[in-house]
């Protein structure tokens, strides 16, 4: 269980598109090349890859950024790209996500490729092109004074160092001190060995083998390495490490603070690549909003877990993460208890998670068996059920002024409580046609007293590729009838 679920996702749906996060770091751009091997080369003992796709997707430091992107929140990107046809298809790639790259700097310096060779799931050949060549001081400079400038009206920053260069300690100090006057934090991901350029960052990411190299500790030696780990913290001014443990977890190292550990999240692992990018880039969203430190970390551990079931670098969605979040039984009927506005965003992200939804409306006063049944029934046709509730008002004007006897809120909440509903709003129309447009769902169910062409809504479900289905309903079990037989007019 996440802690904070109801405030992670109300921050998911809509709440990060008001905060706005820096990237700082060594861009580049991934390259796939997928096919099949079928045989081994006549000309040297190497496999021959029939080659069926090739791809790009953003790397390194702007794969940070479109994970910040893909969880919904204003993303900005500092670094260096060079004059390269690379350059300007990772600015392609990253067009669409909203992405400000206006502190990019161009470079004489060539862009960074990585070319990964690929056979179903497996790597077979990672070609990099780069150059070794220090960088330019003027370049490092100007770099120093376009990212120090970038930082203030940032609600977080992050410096994503793959020791390509752009990551000097000039730009790491400029940046971290133009972070604390700003009170914001900083989170490293860190590929060199001294940590002390990070001095005064608020949190580095490491994993065991990043760490390793940092505190001269061998990775398998772990509890010596932990204990160099907090060491260094208390040398370096840091307020916690974060630590990456693979199918361990993550574990964060704090000062004066006991260890906690953040358990890995059972899933089936495909490629680790930009697993570590995922990780930062939601711990920089949720400090960034005033997550606790135990939510962020679980909320981290979550995305990196969807994100290595996936092949190649392919950032998080807050879609996914929602879908993931709001699995029964994880949602308490609070959190799924929405108005309109959030009924329309969670959809939206169960929609772009592959989930189908479906939709039935009604009183439900006085819940009975009728009503579970029919519930139970719409499960069968989706994977995400909505149930649209009339408003008292709404029930009044349907059933008489003496209903309903359960309030709006009582019946919501008994509602939500079912394990067969994922989420219940309230509309207070005649009819739930402006509800069904805003949500579109999948399809619309009702009971078996009505037929296709006498449901509201059945022509605007058809017009956008949905559909209505109806089910049996439950002989002699009415909400009326209960009446009846509580006022003592027995059954109807």
């Amino acid at each position: 269980m996440v802690p904070e679920l109801a405030r992670v996702l109300e921050l998911l749906e809509h709440g990060f598109a008001s905060l706005r996060v820096l990237v700082v770091g060594d861009l580049m751009l991934d390259r796939y090349v997928e096919g099949e091997v079928e045989r081994i080369s006549p000309e040297a003992p190497v496999p021959v890859l029939r080659q069926a796709r090739e791809y790009s997707r953003p790397g390194g430091a702007a794969n940070v950024a479109m994970n910040l992107a893909g969880l919904g929140l204003q993303t900005a990107l500092c670094g260096r790209l060079g004059r390269d046809v690379a350059a300007e298809d990772l600015r392609e790639l990253m067009s669409g996500s909203g992405i400000d790259a206006t502190s990019v700097l161009e470079s004489a310096v060539p862009t960074i490729t990585k070319t990964r060779v690929v056979s179903r799931t497996q790597q077979l050949l990672r070609l990099d092109v780069e150059t070794r060549e220090s960088i330019p001081a003027d370049e490092d400079a100007a770099l120093a004074e376009r990212a120090a400038a970038a930082v203030r009206g940032m609600h977080a920053v992050v410096l994503s160092d793959y020791a390509k260069g752009a990551l000097s300690p000039e730009v790491c100090r400029r940046v971290i001190e133009a972070a604390r006057r700003e009170g914001i934090p900083v989170l490293v991901d860190p590929k060199t060995r001294d940590f002390s350029r990070y001095r005064g960052s608020t949190t580095i990411c490491p994993n065991l083998s990043e760490l390793s190299v940092a505190t001269g500790v061998a990775a398998h030696h772990t509890e010596a390495l932990l204990a160099a780990a907090h060491e260094l913290l208390q040398q370096i001014d840091v307020a916690f490490l974060t630590v990456t443990m693979s199918e361990r977890g993550i574990r964060v190292l704090q000062r004066g603070e006991p260890d906690f550990v953040s358990p890995a999240k059972a899933r089936e692992v495909f490629d680790v690549s930009g697993a570590g990018d995922t990780v930062i880039a939601t711990l920089a969203a949720s400090l960034a909003a005033g997550l606790g430190l135990p939510t962020a970390v679980e909320l981290a551990n979550l995305a990196a877990g969807i994100v290595v079931g996936k092949l190649g670098t392919v950032p998080v969605s807050a879609g996914e993460l929602v879908g993931l979040l709001t699995r029964s039984p994880v949602v308490s009927s609070n959190e799924k208890v929405l108005t309109r506005e959030r009924a329309r965003a969670r959809v939206e992200d169960w929609r772009a998670a592959g989930e189908t939804i479906v939709f039935t409306n009604g009183c439900f006063d006085l819940l009975h068996v009728g009503h579970i049944t029919l519930l139970e029934d719409c499960r069968r046709f989706g994977s995400k059920l909505v149930v649209a509730l009339n408003t008292d008002a709404s029930v009044s004007a349907l059933k008489g002024p003496s209903r309903p006897i359960v309030s709006e809120n009582e019946r919501a909440k008994v509602m939500a409580a079912l394990a067969s509903v994922d989420l219940v709003t309230l509309f207070a129309e005649q009819t739930p046609l402006e509800l069904i447009d805003l949500l579109r769902p999948d399809v619309v169910v009702k009971g078996g007293d009505y037929t296709v062409q006498t449901v509201v809504g059945h022509e605007l479900v058809a017009g956008y590729g949905g559909r209505v289905e109806i089910v049996p309903t439950v002989e002699g079990f009415s909400t009326t009838n209960i009446v009846r037989k509580l006022t003592g007019g027995g059954a109807a």
